[in-house]
């Protein structure tokens, strides 16, 4: 009797107090994307109209920089590099917990509106509350979280099927973008401009009071993502599979969509709702690993290293212009979104 094809890719390390099963296809891609993620943070903080080459970057982040590296490096682009990075990562895991719950390869923060909700509650702040990084932060969090329950209340009905988050959730995100339209029309000029450049979603200017707050919702968030995320494989076998397996199929669903509006609504507070990234991380990441499930440690770095890479791009792609990376994260997502949805209408057609 032969093992199941996805047995035979497992690897199980055993001890008195420990069981770990692991891919070893998985670890490698994690470990090389590590590597990249790190290649691009030198390479970007290197990038600029001063340009630092990447020995002079790693000896000015170990402390042997002189006086204008140092200023430059960590005064000026390390910020906005950190935010990129830890943006893309809590995007991908964000959209690896969507697609995951949904059961819909479509199933993104950006598309089914919860971008759309935190998008309102900063809006809101900027233009009617006159708030600050802090206020757009909060107010981010909690119109993210309360467009959440609102979804999972109208798509509830013996249980929140994927399907019906979509379409509940593409319902609330238009009538939120409504509002965000209204908001912007409703505000003064310079208000009104301020707030549209950062409804694109942008690097630019980030400093480090984006990156503490950014870093510590992620030392609280990715940890319990990773910690449910194990639920995740079980859930996408179905509802009574679940149950009959012992998970408490309600509560872990709530908890999931929780922490992944957690995690869009920090990267949204902290760059304004940057596009594609949590549609295509998961996707390319599944597709390197070649694992089922969500995959979201995969997906987290995934993500992070998409939106390093577009943050380059609109750096240099026009010279001495710095493009918001919502610019070129929406080209690229754009044309990623049409090859994902033809390839999903051959595969219909094929069956």
């Amino acid at each position: 009797m032969t093992a199941a094809p996805e047995v035979l890719h497992r690897r199980t390390v055993r001890t008195r107090q420990l069981s770990l099963r692991f891919r070893p296809r998985t670890v490698v891609v994690c470990g090389a994307l590590v590597v990249a993620l790190l290649t691009l943070v030198v390479i970007a903080t290197g990038t600029g109209d001063f340009p630092i080459s990447p020995l002079d970057v790693v000896r000015t982040l170990v402390g042997a920089g002189d006086h204008i590296n140092d200023f430059i490096v960590f005064g000026l682009r390390l910020p906005r590099v950190l935010v990129g990075l830890m943006c893309g990562i809590a995007l991908g895991m964000a959209g690896g917990i969507f697609q995951s719950l949904s059961g819909n390869p479509l199933g993104s923060p950006d598309i089914v509106g919860f971008t759309s909700g935190s998008a309102t509650g900063a809006l809101l702040m900027i233009l009617v509350f006159g708030g600050g990084q802090f206020g757009i932060a909060i107010g981010a969090v909690v119109s993210g979280a309360v467009t959440t329950a609102l979804v999972y209340a109208l798509a509830f009905k013996r249980g929140a099927q994927g399907y019906r988050l979509i379409l509940v959730g593409i319902a609330v995100g238009a009538a939120l973008s409504s509002v965000n339209a209204y908001l912007l029309t409703r505000a003064e000029v310079n208000d009104a401009q301020q707030a549209a450049v950062w409804l694109i979603g942008s690097l630019n200017g980030r400093g480090w009071s984006q990156v503490w707050p950014l870093a510590a919702a992620l030392v609280v968030l990715m940890p319990v993502t990773l910690w449910l995320g194990r639920g995740l494989d079980v859930l996408e076998m179905g509802d009574d599979a679940a149950r009959a397996l012992g998970v408490r199929v309600e509560m872990t669903r709530g908890l999931l969509l929780l922490v992944g509006v957690g995690l869009t609504a920090a990267a949204t507070a902290a760059a304004g709702p940057i596009g594609f990234v949590a549609l295509a991380a998961p996707h390319l990441a599944r597709r390197l690993t070649g694992a089922p499930g969500a995959g979201l440690l995969a997906a987290g770095l995934m993500g992070g290293a998409l939106l390093l890479v577009s943050d380059l791009a609109a750096e240099r792609l026009i010279a001495g212009v710095q493009l918001p990376v919502g610019v070129m994260t929406g080209a690229i997502g754009g044309i990623y979104l049409i090859w994902l949805l033809a390839s999903q209408w051959r595969a219909g057609r094929a069956s």
